[in-house]
């Protein structure tokens, strides 16, 4: 099995990914994904929307699922096989904002306890990282600024929007005046930067 990102938005494969999709027989994918390599799948390739993410463990050893992002940043890279890595939403949103990676840390809010995020995040911007948050739509910007105020009032967000689509949005604001999310598909930055 390969396990290919499909970059955090259109344009965002790499050569090695392009040329794996090309060959596939067999894909897996979400919409979205599926969606973002759509013109490198060829018409005899058999694909299929992921909707039981459990069963992506007994797939055939030629199967190739697509993974957004990057499969090691919160996506598909648990699964056994080859990883193809894809350009991340993290690697794009630093790059755009141009903070290097060497002073970020991940937390995972996606699908997971957002109170525990929210502590974590804390926690490393106290230990002086700058925070790339991983969110879901449920996630309240709101409440991490309001949590993140007692800790430094001087801290900025950036709510990063859509990467990589026509309509991205990227906003930076003070911890004290959040930016208000437009969108379901976001990450923040959030530090001294």
């Amino acid at each position: 099995m390969k396990i290919v990102g499909s970059g955090c938005g259109p344009g965002m494969l790499t050569e090695e990914a392009i040329s794996t999709i090309k060959s596939a027989d067999l894909i897996y994918g979400s919409k979205r994904a599926i969606e973002l390599c759509k013109k490198y799948i060829g018409t005899n390739s058999k694909v299929n929307e992921i909707t039981d993410y459990k069963a992506l463990k007994n797939l055939p050893e030629g199967a190739v699922v697509l993974s957004t992002g990057d499969p090691m940043l919160a996506g598909l890279g648990y699964l056994s096989g080859k990883i193809i890595p894809g350009i991340s939403s993290m690697q794009y949103a630093f790059a755009k904002i141009k903070i290097p990676l060497t002073k970020a840390v991940v937390v995972n809010a996606h699908g997971k306890d957002h109170i525990a995020a929210i502590k974590k995040a804390s926690e490393e911007i106290e230990r002086g990282y700058i925070v790339f948050l991983i969110a879901d739509p449920a996630f309240d910007i709101n409440i991490l600024c309001n949590n993140l105020k007692c800790i430094n009032s001087s801290l900025k967000v950036s709510l990063c929007e859509n990467l990589g689509y026509d309509n991205e949005r990227i906003v930076t604001s003070p911890i004290s005046d959040p930016p208000e999310r437009i969108s379901s598909l976001f990450v923040l930055i959030i530090g001294n930067f």
